[in-house]
């Protein structure tokens, strides 16, 4: 399978679906090329790398980061999870409609949500590690969380009663979070 770049119904965000290359021994995937992935829609440059390990039910999400909006370039390295990307964007044609996909460590997947979208996933085997790459520095000052059920983004998560931090718990809805967005360029 070659390496592939699947676009989705909200444009800027990306679907990788890396070449893998398997054996007797195991597998070697490139999870990054800077050229290929500019190519390919994935313009970074990438400046944080971040790792997360969860728990079963555990949902992060929605968060978002302005000023300073963050691309994220994600994959799952072990276990899986359902990951939603909204468009939070002021002015957007695709405002307030979500793409979701699984990406798992049997799977290989990647996914890139672009600065000014929301992103969140919960985890849907036992555990979960996640890697992802940002094109902005995390900055706590900017960062806001939207409510992961918001009645308006009507997002078929995999979950009734998901581990939550306080501050996703508490997240407003999207309505009510306006002040907080990127316009959408």
């Amino acid at each position: 399978m070659a390496l592939e770049f699947v676009p989705t119904a909200i444009p800027g965000v990306v679907l990788v679906e890396p070449q893998v290359h398997r054996d007797a021994r195991g597998f070697f995937l490139e999870s990054y090329h800077a050229q290929k992935y500019r190519e390919g829609g994935i313009p970074g440059p990438f400046v944080q790398d971040n790792h997360s390990h969860s728990a079963r039910g555990t949902l992060r999400g929605l968060h978002a980061q302005n000023p300073n909006p963050q691309g994220k370039l994600l994959r799952v390295i072990e276990g899986e999870v359902f990951d939603v990307a909204v468009d939070a964007r002021r002015g957007s044609p695709t405002y307030g409609q979500h793409v979701s996909v699984v990406l798992s460590a049997e799977n290989m997947k990647q996914i890139y949500v672009p600065p000014g979208l929301l992103h969140g996933f919960v985890v849907t085997s036992d555990i979960a590690q996640v890697e992802y790459k940002c094109t902005a520095f995390y900055d706590p000052k900017g960062e806001f969380s939207v409510a992961w059920n918001d009645p308006d983004l009507a997002i078929p998560w995999p979950v009734d009663a998901p581990v939550l931090s306080e501050k996703d718990a508490k997240a407003p809805r999207l309505a009510e979070s306006t002040e907080r967005l990127v316009d959408f360029a």
